[in-house]
């Protein structure tokens, strides 16, 4: 079954209700393929990618199953979608309201006319992407195999007097020179004291001896993320760092070894909490255990205190507990996981002990 297929099951569309989808992510999955601009519509009977003149001969290529239709000068694609309504005989749209603007959705309603109702789509393509298929996972395993390898390759180059930047910079261009398509999102590279920032942007700030280096990064291929943090000291670290550090890896890999299939998320972010508090660094961890990877780095569900979701059997999502202090530095750890029936795989395999340079 197509991913089309599957939307229209799971929203029981008929001969009288249609989807209509902007968010590139979604027109990506639901296509199995397009990475251009414009719209996708998939109603009970018909599928279509509604673009401009510079995306259809990409969207004939990435997307065979779907017919291509192109905007022109008075022609919008909010008309498009009118056309197909009418010829249809829609009574019923669902759309993105939760990522199209107000004036976007009133422009789509004005083109369709009182007479066909308007309403949300209430996500219904973000709710079938948790569950990933044997594509998606193989895609994804790539992206995390470049990611861990990346990982390795960078170890020896890391140097006092480094910048955060030049780490970057150099991270970067080895996930590409593995086979990345490109970055899954910004390369977090954190030394010293910057540590303490959870999503802390490289700069000009050098590395020294003795600092512990913090670095979030991930590949994307075949349009798929990874997402992997590892922490590594350039030297001994302090006493303290140490403790840090010993306190993240084994909330880490408690958290990590506690996935499968029917665990509650709120549970598992709990177990990585209450382990934190407990070793002195209480507030010390403010943000959620994990989140989902897929299109999208961030994706739904979320092992966090805010969520009930009970896991399924190939959700992939990301392990990944941190300690942060001010003025001192910070630790996180964390691995791109694949839940499965009865545990799960950890998909970034790299080295999580103390890695001292």
């Amino acid at each position: 079954m197509t991913a089309s297929e599957r939307l229209g099951d799971f929203l029981r569309l008929g001969s009288n209700t249609a989807a209509v989808v902007f968010d590139p992510s979604n027109m990506f999955y639901l296509t199995e393929g397009y990475t251009g601009e414009g719209l996708v519509f998939i109603s009970g009977n018909r599928r279509a990618i509604v673009t401009d003149f510079r995306y259809t001969e990409q969207a004939e290529r990435q997307a065979p199953g779907f017919e291509v239709l192109m905007t022109e000068k008075g022609r919008s694609g909010d008309q498009v979608v009118a056309e197909l309504v009418q010829a249809g005989g829609i009574t019923c749209v669902k759309t993105e309201t939760n990522y199209i603007s107000v004036d976007r959705f009133d422009k789509l309603k004005a083109a369709l006319g009182e007479e066909v109702s308007c309403v949300s789509l209430e996500e219904a393509p973000q709710k079938l992407r948790q569950i990933k298929t044997p594509t998606e996972v193989l895609a994804i395993r790539k992206a995390c195999r470049i990611t861990a390898d990346a990982f390795r390759a960078i170890l020896p180059k890391i140097r006092e007097g480094m910048t955060e930047k030049e780490l970057q910079i150099e991270l970067n261009f080895t996930m590409l020179r593995l086979g990345a398509d490109t970055m899954a999102f910004d390369t977090i590279i954190a030394a010293g004291e910057n540590g303490s920032l959870p999503h802390a942007i490289p700069g000009n700030r050098q590395i020294r001896r003795g600092d512990m280096i913090t670095m979030d990064f991930g590949a994307k291929v075949g349009n798929y993320c990874a997402d992997m943090t590892r922490t590594v000291a350039l030297g001994q670290p302090s006493d303290e760092m140490r403790k840090i550090y010993d306190t993240v890896l084994r909330a880490q890999t408690m958290c990590e070894e506690a996935l499968a299939a029917g665990k509650n998320c709120f549970d598992i972010d709990k177990l990585a909490r209450d382990y934190i508090d407990a070793r002195g660094y209480a507030g010390r961890f403010g943000h959620g255990l994990g989140h989902a990877v897929g299109i999208d780095i961030h994706e739904e569900p979320r092992l966090s205190p805010s969520c009930q979701d009970i896991l399924k059997a190939n959700v992939v999502i990301t392990v990944e507990p941190g300690v942060y202090v001010p003025g001192l530095g910070g630790v996180r750890i964390e691995n791109t996981c694949l839940v499965k029936e009865n545990g799960s795989e950890a998909l970034t395999d790299a080295e999580k002990q103390l890695i001292i340079l």
